[in-house]
């Protein structure tokens, strides 16, 4: 038991990298009926965001410019971070879908694609090919509860994963501008007609959907402190595994989708060798799309797609 629920501690954490990413997708697709396929770059690039923002901060902390605690420099940290990038995902929404917005759904999925290699690409080229290593914001501990072993870092990440989740769900829920997205979800063709500008929603949508990603990417960086031009690939189509698994524009559904994809993950790398864990754990995912085609909170009725 002290094993199934240190592995538990350890799924929550990597969990919360799926939900946060997953949220992104499942909230453009949900309006604008596009996949943002460079959502995974995204990441990679607030994470890289993170590092610069950090790197400064500390900087400017040993330097006597500022006088501000490590938990407070984390703090900025992470909403410099998520300013920033939101900025990124305009860009991405404003240059590469917003002129592909009446084109055939193909076209503007190989953009995304594109899109993701001139992110990656670009920062091979700035940076270079060597992995830089996240700064250490905070001082690792580690607490024993029972047997089961948890660090600072893990709690961290959980508990700020979470908090933004419920932040975003309450802004969906109880703001203007919630409605306005909500709305453009239910029809995207007929809710412009009504006065809801479809070029506010669409780049609000992709800055949220970026500053959730950049979060991630940080605590990423805090949890796994090797940064790579090519991380946010393979998480970044976890993510969107996970947000098709949760049904098409349920925050709820893409985020307990992305739990249940992290948890699914570790649980096969503890009972079978790890090399079997993508094969068993998307196995799973097949048979559950099988069974619940339109995901976990997904409804059969959809704007049509235009192919």
């Amino acid at each position: 038991m002290t094993y199934f629920f240190q592995n538990v501690v350890n799924a929550l954490q990597w969990g919360s990298f799926y939900a946060l990413i997953a949220l992104g997708y499942a909230m453009v697709y949900s309006i604008l009926m596009l996949f943002n396929f460079a959502h995974g770059d995204i990441f990679m690039v607030g994470s890289y965001i993170g590092f610069g923002v950090a790197t400064g901060l500390l900087y400017l902390v040993t330097s006597g410019f500022l006088g501000l605690p490590n938990w407070l420099v984390l703090v900025f940290t992470i909403i410099i971070s998520m300013f920033l990038t939101s900025f990124v995902g305009i860009l991405v929404e404003r240059i590469g879908y917003r002129p592909l917005r009446n084109a055939p759904r193909a076209s503007a999925a190989i953009t995304g694609l594109m899109i993701g290699i001139i992110l990656e690409t670009g920062n091979l080229a700035l940076l270079g090919a060597r992995r830089l290593g996240f700064p250490p914001l905070i001082m690792s501990r580690t607490y024993e509860v029972g047997g089961v072993f948890v660090t600072n870092k893990k709690i961290l990440v959980v508990l700020i994963s979470i908090g933004l989740m419920l932040a975003l769900d309450q802004f969906v829920r109880k703001t203007k501008w919630g409605m306005a997205m909500r709305a453009m979800s239910y029809d995207f063709v007929v809710v412009p007609l009504m006065g809801v500008s479809i070029d506010v929603i669409a780049p609000l949508t992709f800055a949220i959907g970026s500053a959730l990603a950049a979060a991630g990417g940080v605590l990423y960086g805090i949890a796994y402190p090797v940064l790579d031009p090519y991380m946010g690939i393979l998480i970044g189509w976890k993510a969107f595994v996970a947000a098709i698994l949760g049904g098409r524009g349920s925050i709820m559904g893409a985020a307990l989708a992305g739990f249940l994809l992290g948890f699914i993950e570790i649980f096969v790398a503890m009972i079978f060798p790890s090399t079997l864990r993508d094969l068993i754990a998307f196995s799973i995912v097949l048979v559950i799309l099988t069974f619940r085609p339109y995901g976990f909170f997904g409804k059969p009725y959809s704007a049509k797609l235009r192919l």
